[in-house]
């Protein structure tokens, strides 16, 4: 059983930085493809980047592109999420989540594992 802990959100000023952390306790992820999703409030869940932990390949959404990047620790079966250039719209609760697949998917329903999540505001 895998058990996914989130941490790093916090409150921002718009342009600013944030590092988001997913450390997983159980099993390590050298099998997994481990997301990074969001949900603002009044609307549904999004896909924001993910990674396949065997040989580092990432996928990002749009949105997000060139301001996030995901990234992972071996030693401590970690997953980063470097957010720059924070918007306003970034304002979610941001979830890690974890397959156990080599298939890098933005499809939230194909991840195992879910994170309790951490709220990220950026203010204007």
């Amino acid at each position: 059983q895998v058990q996914l802990v989130e941490s790093g959100g916090g409150l921002v000023q718009a342009g600013g930085s944030l590092r988001l952390s997913c450390t997983a306790s159980g099993p390590t992820f050298s099998s997994y493809v481990v997301g990074w999703f969001r949900q603002a409030p009044g609307k549904e869940r999004e896909f924001v980047a993910g990674i396949r932990w065997s040989d580092g390949s990432t996928y990002y959404a749009d949105s997000v592109k060139v301001r996030f990047t995901i990234s992972r620790h071996n030693a401590k079966n970690t997953v980063y999420l470097q957010m720059n250039s924070l918007k306003p719209e970034d304002t979610a609760v941001y979830y890690c989540a974890a397959a156990r697949s080599s298939w890098l998917t933005p499809q939230g329903d194909s991840y195992e594992y879910w994170g309790q999540g951490t709220q990220v505001t950026v203010s204007s």
